[in-house]
């Protein structure tokens, strides 16, 4: 985990664990969750867009990781991950609000109960601990939740914020090294 695909595999299970605690209930088909901007949402009825990539305020590695005898990685990068999750209801007009509303409903709860997924799996976990991927709703004003909109001639929708994070981007360069092998101390007096 942490090849420089971890950016979409992150997006994938938390689509994939949407699909899971919506679908047939919410959402009757899997296919209508997924990743795409409010621009272009296709056939969508929830997405989920990736808005922001940061590095990570909470956590940063300086230390080269060991790969084995004569061999390590460069610090991994640690990254913070921002989704806007946007419901498109295509109930008719008078019942549309009411649907949104249900769908974003059960999103809040579905990140709840599942707060953190496991770093190496992205399956979620029961408890976070140091090294897993939280998941936190975000609280934006309404003028920066219209910014990050931003989508022309399309009225805004009500959207949930999110952000995930730490996850591990692990740097692509190595270095040999070789190991102390012998030590020759002279003491002179």
């Amino acid at each position: 985990m942490g090849n420089y695909t971890v950016i979409a595999d992150v997006g994938a299970a938390l689509v994939g664990l949407l699909r899971e605690n919506l679908c047939p209930d919410v959402i009757l088909s899997p296919d209508n969750i997924g990743l795409c901007s409010p621009e272009d949402k296709g056939d969508m009825i929830l997405g989920l867009h990736l808005y922001d990539v940061r590095e990570s305020e909470e956590l940063r590695a300086t230390q080269m990781v060991d790969l084995g005898p004569g061999r390590q990685r460069f610090p991994s990068t640690f990254l913070t991950l921002s989704y806007m999750i946007t419901a498109y209801s295509k109930a008719d007009v008078k019942h549309r609000a009411g649907e949104d509303q249900r769908i974003l409903g059960k999103v809040i709860q579905t990140f709840e109960d599942h707060a953190a997924l496991s770093a190496e799996t992205l399956a979620p976990v029961p408890r976070a601990t140091g090294n897993d991927l939280r998941i936190r709703m975000l609280s934006l004003e309404l003028e920066s939740q219209q910014r990050i909109w931003n989508v022309p001639n399309q009225a805004y929708r009500t959207s949930l914020f999110y952000r995930v994070g730490p996850v591990e981007l692990e740097s692509g360069r190595t270095r040999e090294v070789q190991r102390v092998v012998d030590l020759d101390l002279t003491i002179k007096e």
